[in-house]
């Protein structure tokens, strides 16, 4: 068995590629590079990016000196396939196309890691995984039902960070994940708030899909009737860019770059400050709604991503959920070295990654007519 293993973390984001190079647990770089609405705009489709997230890639490795070909591993962030279980997964060919495809109905650009590890895996001739990607699922069937027969919710969050979140922080409070309960919000680009009952994300918000508080990209939870009315004067097609890349700050001010906006509120912008409020607002009824999933049984609240690099979405989270539980702040995000150090477990036979199967974790109640 290889002693030594040098890995490329690839997470693509909504706003952002993050791309991480560790040889074994010593991360040796890690860089990030910000795309705001207009650039990714250009491309009609998430996969058409893959060409330039590529190159974006490629041009990180040469300015840090890095020859791809050393490289032993391609990990990448994912989603968009059939649901699958927690865990780190093996890329592959069927995984890839169903990925490409969208078969599980998100096009979230999280998809883009997993094309991206399998064409580097590919191109250098190495092998490629991913960890808990945005369609893992574990929902309870009270999360899946809707009023609409054969129409069901489904899980479409950050999964990874939220597990990887909750996981530190059980373990800084010396216990394990999978005997507490957990509200998780990720807060950023994409806002997801989800449940965490004793190790299981058993509800959350469809983020992706137009559920859940507006984001710097998103339209978050519209009503339907004014949502129909919106679609007769516009498109189909629209709503749906809006609902993952043209919505939220985008459709509101013209970019998803936060900092603009945020500055835009410390200088007392009245428009800027009820966006930004309101953002906030929402978030915290999400929150609600998840303590009630737990039935107020919650060890803590556990805020993360990027956004929480500003203090007023804290104190606003604070005192609108603070009686709920604990409150505690991560900012940024632990994807990164959660893609890292679960591969190279397996890698060193410490732990298993499952095979894609192709097929749903859970397909249906059609079996009693729902």
């Amino acid at each position: 068995m290889k002693e030594n293993y040098r890995l490329l973390i690839i997470n693509p984001g909504s706003t952002s590629t993050k791309v991480s190079l560790y040889d074994n647990e010593a991360a040796v770089f890690e860089r990030s590079l910000f795309h705001d609405a207009p650039e990714l705009l250009k491309y009609p489709h998430v996969n058409d990016q893959m060409p330039f997230r590529y190159g974006v890639i490629l041009e990180m490795l040469r300015e840090e000196g890095i020859d791809p070909a050393s490289i032993d591993v391609f990990v990448g962030r994912g989603g968009s396939a059939c649901t699958q279980p927690g865990g780190v997964t093996v890329i592959d060919e069927k995984l890839f196309d169903d990925t490409v495809a969208a078969v599980g109905g998100s096009e979230h650009p999280a998809k883009l890691g997993v094309m991206l590890a399998w064409q580097f895996a590919r191109n250098f001739g190495k092998p490629a995984y991913t960890l808990n990607p945005t369609n893992v699922d574990e929902y309870c069937d009270y999360a899946r039902l809707t009023g609409i027969r054969g129409l069901y919710r489904v899980s479409h969050s950050h999964v990874l960070n939220q597990k990887a979140v909750a996981e530190y922080h059980a373990r800084s409070q010396g216990k394990r994940y999978e005997d507490c309960n957990f509200i998780v919000a990720h807060i950023d680009g994409g806002i997801t708030v989800s449940a965490h009952d004793h190790g299981r994300m058993i509800d959350g918000n469809m983020g992706a899909d137009g559920e859940g508080a507006y984001t710097p990209t998103r339209i978050g939870s519209v009503p339907v009737l004014q949502l129909l009315d919106y679609i007769e004067a516009h498109s189909v097609k629209d709503v749906r860019l809006m609902c993952s890349r043209a919505g939220g700050f985008v459709s509101l001010f013209g970019t998803a770059d936060s900092d603009r906006i945020h500055a835009l509120v410390e200088e007392g912008d009245r428009k800027a400050s009820l966006v930004w409020n309101t953002m906030i607002y929402q978030i915290g009824k999400m929150i609600g709604e998840m303590s009630a999933v737990l039935c107020g049984q919650v060890d803590a609240i556990l805020l993360t991503g990027g956004l929480m690099r500003f203090d007023d979405i804290t104190e606003g989270l604070r005192k609108m959920c603070g009686w709920i539980a604990p409150v505690f702040v991560y900012p940024g995000e632990m994807e990164q070295e959660a893609l890292a150090l679960s591969v190279l477990r397996v890698l060193r036979g410490e732990g298993s990654a499952l095979t894609y199967s192709g097929k749903n974790v859970w397909e249906g109640f059609g079996e009693i007519g729902l």
